[in-house]
């Protein structure tokens, strides 16, 4: 009986796809290889192949660390913990320039089908087919190896839901649900196709100029080696190591709601390159991901949003035959087959595993009915940090002193993680005329505006979102 897991693939994956709130699956992963994917071990696997490290200051102010105020460097994991553990050939190395009491390294969002690509059998190492999802294994994931300190600032994935396996080290988890999206400031600078970033550094938040990140509700856990997080659709994460060394593996699973997702993100690309691409560029402000290739020109992100829109469209369709199959024959499906893996169709990089419409039927399967049934020793729900929780030892659900009194429902915004791209922004603008004194002297009740500030409202998750229903309903007729 020791084989036995707490819950079938059946199971496992009503549950992903149907919890709408953050928790953690215990006793799931005991007998995947992956739980002896440390550091050491990897650097042996790889044996001596670079990969690019991210290094952030440790010390916390009061903006976020972006991607693109960040340093990088390309090592070898063997450089990696011979840096973390202070030795001294690290004086010449890579990282000799940031002392490690000082600098975080992070290497993260690093496909495994590409690190790995001369060993593709080590994918099967990783096995997604537990939760549900056959075929789906390393190939279809991401690594994440990073020190004390590393982290990710606070965004929401535009694209489905997440798992994450945590292998070594703890890593803790400030989520929030997306109905806080509006007191968390979103930003699409730095853009990233399938990221909304927050302007709140949540480590250290500036009340002042953020004063509604007050009525946010944290969800923060921490997560040790062997669990699995379910990240829900549009929660927004900051995610922090907290000990020396931390790896974690991740899947993205494709939804059915990604497919409007796509439209709302061709928009947005559309219009941020459009804006940002036309401002001076000798400013040297970055305004794109550094692991972006470049700004796509607007003839290519027309077709990009031409092959979203079509892509949603066929997925209507598809839908619509698949209910009236259903309807026909009176069956319910419920399949266990493996699910269909394609290159996006509009440029995501990983393969995804779509679940097609007529697979499950949770028209009548209740939140509160797993929270019920479900909630226990091998599932543990995630609660807010005002609230107690009783997590029989398998899960820190951490508190500090922040007042976070409100929860929050409603509302709703934007990771199958996509390929990343680089330039300039520039925060610099002229005053307008009509902002002139009559002696063309600034007014100084006025303030400056800069092209981020008109983004910021533009490519708003809520204006997206409208705009894309528009944009989808005109298409249609």
């Amino acid at each position: 009986g020791e084989d036995i897991k707490p819950f079938t693939p059946e199971k496992t994956k009503e549950i992903v796809m149907s919890l709408q709130q953050p928790a953690v699956f215990c006793n799931m992963v005991d007998d995947w290889p992956a739980l002896h994917w440390n550091a050491n071990y990897l650097s042996a696997v790889l044996d001596g192949k670079t990969i690019q490290f991210r290094l952030g200051l440790k010390t916390v102010d009061l903006v976020p660390q972006f991607e693109t105020r960040c340093n990088y460097v390309k090592a070898t994991l063997k450089e990696f913990l011979a840096w973390s553990c202070g030795q001294p050939d690290c004086l010449s190395g890579p990282f000799s320039c940031y002392e490690y009491s000082k600098y975080w390294a992070y290497a993260d969002y690093k496909y495994i089908a590409r690190i790995f690509e001369d060993k593709p059998e080590i994918f099967q190492d990783i096995r997604w087919s537990d939760f549900g999802f056959p075929g789906r294994s390393g190939k279809e994931s991401t690594l994440w190896i990073g020190s004390e300190g590393a982290n990710t600032p606070c965004h929401l994935d535009s694209y489905g839901c997440n798992l994450v396996l945590q292998v070594q080290g703890r890593k803790r988890w400030h989520l929030f649900p997306p109905g806080d999206t509006s007191f968390l400031y979103p930003t699409r600078i730095p853009y990233e196709e399938s990221s909304i970033f927050s302007k709140v550094n949540i480590a250290n938040p500036d009340l002042k100029r953020f004063p509604e990140f007050r009525n946010t509700t944290a969800y923060v856990v921490t997560l040790s080696p062997g669990q699995v997080l379910l990240v829900p659709r549009h929660w927004w994460h900051y995610v922090e190591s907290i000990d020396p060394i931390t790896v974690s593996i991740n899947s993205w699973i494709e939804l059915d709601a990604d497919h409007e997702a796509r439209v709302e993100e061709a928009i947005t690309r559309m219009l941020v390159c459009a804006i940002k691409s036309a401002e001076n560029p000798g400013d040297e402000n970055p305004w794109l991901n550094p692991t972006e290739v470049e700004a796509t020109s607007h003839e290519i992100n027309l077709q990009y949003l031409n092959k979203a829109v079509s892509a949603y469209f066929k997925s209507q369709k598809a839908s619509v035959s698949a209910q009236a199959c259903s309807s026909s024959t009176g069956a319910e499906q419920r399949t266990s087959a493996p699910c269909k893996r394609k290159k996006k169709e509009v440029g995501c990089e990983p393969e995804g595993c779509r679940l097609l419409p007529h697979e499950f039927d949770f028209s009548t399967f209740k939140a509160e009915k797993l929270q019920k049934i479900l909630f226990g020793p091998h599932l543990i729900q995630v609660l807010p940090q005002s609230q107690e929780t009783n997590l029989m030892g398998a899960v820190a659900v951490e508190s500090d002193s922040r007042d976070l009194p409100h929860e929050n429902q409603g509302g709703h915004v934007g990771k199958l993680h996509c390929t990343r791209k680089q330039l300039v922004m520039n925060d610099d603008c002229e005053m307008p005329v009509h902002e002139m004194d009559s002696d063309s002297s600034p007014n100084a009740s006025q303030t400056a505006l800069s092209t981020n500030d008109l983004l910021d409202c533009l490519v708003n998750p809520h204006v997206i979102s409208l705009v894309a229903q528009l944009l989808l309903k005109s298409t249609r007729v």
